[in-house]
């Protein structure tokens, strides 16, 4: 028995080449958190992984990346010959294998996967009775058994999984990880992808409160106001989004630079903060009112 490898002796190989026909459009360009979405993907999985490497159509269209890039000999032969073309080109023995469109990879459960492949040929998850060959862990051993597929017609990953050493994780085993699954939400149509762009606002997105108190309260007829913004985000970022909302404030309480001279700020009633730089956190209480009623 081989020790456990880890992420950083194996390869990660990206296939971007379907067709994305329900789509309409390229998969991996399509914009996700201001980039495309193969930009992120590649980002996610080189903070793990020794080498990337993307599989594309023969004469598809990508921006500059930084991996290596493989082709598909023929366009449009499915996954098989994605992931065939992928571990040709690796140089590592071991490589863990998804697709463009899988916004919300879980990094641990990655390294779960490649671990479990010490006495395998394969390691793919079994998710809501299916599995997920395009989120598994392959040898490069299987190479010759890839390519037998190919010249038969076989396009199906899953043909593989009986002629060799295959290690089925179980959903339960998953949910100890990733209890949702998102590690397998991909995107095929204008619709899902939508729906993935709200999720992933929703999971990365923090909640405040900001109540009014004063000139601003009369101004707006206004006292508690919600607000929903990316994780991260700082005083100004409330105020602007402040000011959107309630737009009697603008010019008034509130301009460019933050609160308008006369105007403080206090959050969760504990400490007067001035710097519209200043970070906020999901659940904090933010006050406003006149500098004057602040003491």
């Amino acid at each position: 028995m081989e020790s456990n490898p880890t992420p950083a002796d194996a390869s990660a190989v990206v296939l971007v080449g379907g067709k994305s026909s329900r789509m309409g459009r390229p998969k991996a360009l399509l914009p996700f958190d201001g980039e495309p979405l193969i930009v992120r993907v590649l980002r996610a999985l080189k903070k793990m992984f020794a080498e990337t490497v993307v599989v594309a159509a023969p004469d598809q269209d990508l921006p500059i990346l930084p991996t290596m890039l493989a082709r598909d000999e023929v366009a449009y032969q499915g996954p098989v010959s994605g992931i065939y073309h992928g571990l040709k080109a690796a140089t590592k023995d071991v490589c863990f294998v998804t697709s463009c469109d899988a916004p919300f990879l879980n990094l641990q459960l990655i390294a779960h996967l490649v671990a479990q492949i010490s006495d395998h040929d394969v390691v793919v998850p079994y998710w809501q009775e299916r599995f997920q060959p395009l989120h598994a862990v392959y040898r490069t051993s299987v190479l010759p058994l890839l390519k037998d597929q190919l010249e038969r017609g076989e396009l199906r990953p899953i043909f593989l999984y009986d002629k060799v050493r295959t290690r089925k994780i179980p959903q339960e085993e998953i949910r100890r990880i990733d209890p949702e699954g998102l590690s397998f939400l991909n995107m095929n149509s204008p619709a899902e992808y939508e729906a993935a762009l709200q999720l992933w606002n929703k999971r990365n997105s923090i909640s405040v409160s900001v109540e009014l108190f004063g000139v601003a309260r009369l101004l707006t007829k206004t006292q508690l106001v919600s607000l929903d913004l990316a994780q991260g985000a700082t005083l100004a970022e409330v105020f602007s989004a402040l000011a959107e909302k309630l737009p009697a404030l603008a010019g008034r309480v509130i301009n460019s630079e933050g609160l308008i001279n006369g105007y403080t700020c206090n959050i969760n009633g504990l400490n007067f903060v001035r710097s519209p730089n200043a970070k906020v956190s999901s659940g904090d209480k933010i006050f406003i009112l006149s500098a004057d009623a602040g003491g």
